[in-house]
Formats: C-alpha cells, structure tokens, sequence
C-alpha cells in the first residue's frame, strides 16, 4: 500500500507504538466523545486506539477494521481484555449499513487511504444523525510527524527521503476541506504535539528502521560512511527528556458531526 509494506504487526508496534498511544490519549480527550457509545476505529492498525477506548469511555461496543489482516492478528493478540470486535475491512468501502455509529474515529491512517474523500463519505455515511466523526493524521506537510528527524538528517547529508502518501493532505486546512466535503457540520480542528523519550541512541535507531518503511530500504542501501555521517545527524538533532533521549511530533486532528 503506497510503498509501504504494513505485513509485519510487531515491526510496526516497535515504531509507532509509544507515539500512538500519546497521541491516542490526547486526540480521544479533545473528541470528548459520550460514555456508553457505539464506536467504529477505522484503520486500527495494531489496536491502540481500540484498547485506549475501551479503557475510558465504557463502550457499549467497539468495532476496529483495518485491511491488513497481520494488524488485525496483532490487535486481536493485544487487545485480549478488551471486548472489541476486530475485522478486515478498507476504509474505501466500510461493510457496515448506513448510520451504524455513534463514533466514528480514524487514528494516524488517513493520508494511506488512496481515495481520502470517499473514505470520508463512508465515515459519514455509517455514523448515525448527530454522529461524531473524527480523524488525526500527522503533520506530515511540516515534517513534525514521528519519522521527522531522520527524514532532516537525511536532507542535510545530501540524501533525499522518499515522499510520504498523503503529505499535502495532513495539513489543517486541508483536513477541514475534506470534513466539509464530506457534509459535516460543526467542524473544528487542532494541532496535537507530544514527545516521546528512546532510552539510547540504539533504541531509536531500531524503531526508526522498521523493514517496511521505504526509508529503511534507502538507508539500508547506503554506504557504510553516509550511514554513519545520518546517524550521527540524528543524534545531534535529538534532545535530553526525562528518560533519555527525545523529540516532539505533531499531528493534527479534525471532528464533525453528521447532520441530523
């Protein structure tokens, strides 16, 4: 899917996984969603965002889909305490009927959804009259997202990092135009920054280079000398947080709600 090979669950835990639950926590406050709703997590990814709902805002159900079946296998091995039901399903074509759900909410996936309009219209589409609908994707447009500082060290070596999917769409603005396109109401948007600390240098590096990522295979590809020359880059990019070493990423996120 856009050059990225999602097939490996664990791989992707190890690098997202501590942003995904700061950002998680922080985008599920900001919905102020209501206790005792029915919930649909498009694009679950290994179940994060599934399991932080489940833990706070007492569901009466919660369903996670997501296209790559070793991401649902990963959600289902990690989310055993929880009663959330995981499927297979494209976010470009929910199999759910019209007006389904009281929540509808898409976590750091949007910008991988080749179609991000009609994947709107189906959030709309299975949310019932007065439904929120929500979506955060990182800041990818302003290079704050996760893999940012890696990408800069690339740059300021002479390397060009591959284009990310749906870069020009992470935006703000461009979150809100695909809200009102979609035929919310109410909509409103906000940048949502976090940091997370990586014990070494070590530690970082391998969550940086998962096998999937197109980036890896670009520096996997280089000569030992730039290799060193991007880790050193990096490492002077970093900076001393409680925990060891760290940076700040931002995403940024949307809500609506369908009409009545």
């Amino acid at each position: 899917m856009t050059g990225y090979d999602f097939s490996d669950g664990a791989a992707y835990e190890r690098f997202m996984g501590r942003w995904s639950r700061k950002v998680g926590k922080a985008f599920l406050t900001w919905l102020q969603p209501p206790r005792g709703a029915h919930w649909l997590d498009v694009g679950c990814g290994t179940g994060i965002l599934t399991q932080l709902i489940s833990a706070s805002f007492t569901p009466a159900s919660v369903i996670a889909v997501d296209p790559a079946q070793s991401q649902i296998a990963h959600a289902r091995g990690a989310s055993t305490q929880t009663k959330a039901d995981f499927r297979l399903a494209d976010a470009q074509e929910l199999p759910f009927p019209d007006e389904s759900f009281d929540v509808v909410a898409s976590s750091l996936v949007l910008n991988f959804v080749p179609n991000r309009e009609r994947a709107m219209c189906e959030m709309r589409r299975v949310a019932r009259p007065g439904g929120l609908v929500a979506v955060c994707v990182w800041d990818f447009a302003a290079e704050l997202s996760p893999s940012g500082p890696l990408r800069r060290a690339m740059r300021r070596i002479g390397i060009a990092p591959p284009p990310i999917p749906g870069a020009d769409t992470s935006t703000l603005a461009a979150l809100t135009d695909l809200c009102e396109n979609a035929r919310l109401k109410g909509v409103t948007a906000t940048a949502i920054e976090v940091t997370v600390s990586y014990p070494s240098i070590e530690d970082f590096w391998l969550s940086q280079t998962p096998k999937y990522a197109p980036t890896t295979k670009l520096v996997d590809a280089m000569s030992w000398t730039d290799r060193q020359a991007l880790k050193e880059a990096v490492h002077a990019a970093l900076q001393a947080v409680p925990g060891g070493i760290g940076y700040p990423a931002r995403a940024n996120a949307i809500k609506g709600h369908r009409r009545a």
